[in-house]
């Protein structure tokens, strides 16, 4: 298996769509036209490949960007200089592999190289992905605050780790 990792580039956004798809149980919906406007918006937009194949990305914004997201907005009001994890997505072939793992340590050593020392995401917490968690707790997260989103049925536990 030769898993390389790269910058996502417009030739990949139809793999990439089809995975967010595969995990959007736990992800909001990702139209072709919105990865295209989340893409040029993004600071780290990066994709894990088998043999050439996508087989996980993540796409993350520093602050600055215009993006809509309420969880994205809740750290910028509160944050001067960081890194929102937006999404990151493997494969259901492919996990177990510490794909996921990789690409956060890629994601930390870019958040360094460009001077960011806050890495902030979120997960849900209601109804729980104890899986992301459990993840976010290796990377050293920790819950800096909490909100409801999709019209109230959602709720997330807002984290950040020091790159």
């Amino acid at each position: 298996m030769a898993i390389d990792i790269r910058s996502a580039d417009a030739a990949d956004h139809a793999a990439i769509l089809a995975l967010n798809l595969e995990s959007e149980q736990l992800l909001s919906p990702l139209s072709a036209a919105r990865l295209a406007r989340l893409d040029a918006q993004a600071a780290y937009h990066r994709v894990l490949c088998d043999d050439g194949a996508v087989v996980a990305f993540l796409l993350a914004f520093a602050q600055g960007a215009d993006y809509d997201s309420p969880n994205y907005r809740w750290f910028a009001q509160r944050y001067e200089r960081f890194l929102y994890i937006d999404r990151v997505v493997v494969a259901a072939s492919h996990q177990g592999r510490r794909l996921g793992s990789r690409l956060y340590e890629d994601l930390f050593a870019f958040a360094r190289g460009s001077g960011i020392a806050t890495v902030t995401c979120e997960f849900y917490v209601v109804p729980l992905n104890e899986a992301s968690r459990r993840f976010h707790a290796g990377f050293g997260f920790r819950e800096v605050g909490t909100q409801w989103v999709a019209e109230g049925r959602k709720q997330v536990s807002l984290q950040t780790a020091t790159a």
